[in-house]
């Protein structure tokens, strides 16, 4: 039986990543698996919580990874606002690593956040580390109102995506940039990157709204 369930896991994290969510169907992960539909039924459902379970398993460690950096450094900092470098590279690290340990995963991701369904998977499997670290930047970044720094945080989560995506793509799908293979470098190009457009000054007309 848990052979059987690994196996329609693995099946769909390379069928998803490959080709997408949409574009996947339960009778090609079925064909591709060698199972039968009652066992996708079985363990799973739905392709729904096919996903949900897929990512479960993969994303827990990450998750955990994330959190427990954010422990050290605001134990570190003592109440007061964590560097914006140090938040970042403890929330973009983990995932990073996944370039070099676990390109599949890397690739899953980057699909599902280019899907527009990271929102949901967020809010099942990465709310606390939403929460977590949404609270951080917060003190980090006094100068952004919520809305402002919801905006800047998913302009990062693009970047992320395409990072992911690119891990394994051809070098002419990503205008000729291939991530590096060292996860740490990938992680300081994109830390450096993301610090700048989350300390840009408000823009003109955000500002005059703020003056009002």
């Amino acid at each position: 039986m848990i052979e059987t369930r690994d196996k329609i896991l693995d099946t769909a994290e390379r069928l998803f990543g490959e080709q997408g969510y949409e574009a996947t169907s339960l009778r090609h992960i079925i064909a591709e698996a060698d199972v039968n539909l009652a066992a996708i039924h079985y363990h799973f459902g739905t392709k729904e919580e096919l996903l949900d379970q897929l990512i479960l398993r993969k994303a827990a460690p990450v998750n955990a990874e994330r959190l427990a950096l954010l422990d050290v450094l605001e134990a570190k900092a003592k109440g007061k606002a964590v560097r914006l470098d140090q938040l970042l590279e403890a929330f973009l690290g983990p995932p990073m690593k996944m370039l070099r340990e676990d390109p599949g995963l890397a690739r899953l991701m980057g699909r599902i956040q280019g899907e527009g369904l990271m929102p949901q998977v967020v809010d099942r499997h990465f709310r606390e580390v939403k929460t977590r670290f949404l609270a951080a930047m917060t003190r980090t970044l006094p100068h952004l109102k919520p809305e402002g720094l919801a905006l800047r945080l998913k302009f990062t989560m693009g970047a992320v995506s395409q990072t992911l995506l690119a891990a394994d793509a051809p070098a002419a799908a990503t205008m000729g940039a291939r991530p590096h293979k060292h996860p740490s470098e990938v992680t300081a190009q994109l830390v450096a990157f993301v610090s700048g457009g989350l300390q840009a000054p408000v823009a003109r007309k955000e500002r005059k709204r703020m003056e009002k």
